[in-house]
């Protein structure tokens, strides 16, 4: 038999058991999509934001490590890396403050999950790039500057 045949065959198949599955009412598309914080993500500053993350009067940490460049070259693409070092890690969250909307990204880890993300956020202007942790009920922070250059001219 035809390998290409078998392939297309395999695959129709895969697809078909979806879809019965799907009209079934055994599988709902809308369960596997992210919960969507609106409140937070739409908050214009920093305080909105915090307060749509259920985040009030977050305590400095040294245990949430930030890497990022101390000069972006190109605001639309900052790798940022965020390591929380804190016991029981159940949240990550990443700003950017001097953006339109401050909150960049939202993540929720579970079941023992490293205290570790690593993202490319865009970045309108230099600003300080804040790391929210959540853990054992308890809210924490620390930040970094990153100048935004344009062209990459320092500065």
């Amino acid at each position: 038999m035809n390998a290409l045949r078998r392939n297309v065959l395999k695959g129709a198949a895969g697809a078909s058991t979806v879809a019965i599955a799907i009209a079934a009412g055994m599988l709902k598309p809308t369960q596997a999509m992210a919960a969507w914080n609106a409140p937070a993500f739409d908050a214009k500053n920093v305080g909105d934001a915090m307060k749509g993350l259920g985040v009030s009067a977050p305590a400095d940490s040294k245990d949430i490590l930030i890497k990022a460049p101390d000069i972006a070259e190109n605001g639309a693409v900052v790798p940022v890396e965020v390591t929380s070092k804190i016991a029981g890690t159940t949240s990550i969250a990443i700003l950017a403050e001097k953006n339109g909307t401050p909150l960049v990204g939202d993540f929720t880890l579970s079941g023992g999950a490293q205290g570790f993300i690593s993202t490319r956020i865009k970045m309108g202007q230099t600003s300080l790039v804040r790391a929210v942790v959540k853990a054992g009920g308890k809210s924490y922070t620390a930040a970094k500057e990153v100048k935004v250059t344009i062209g990459g001219c320092g500065g």
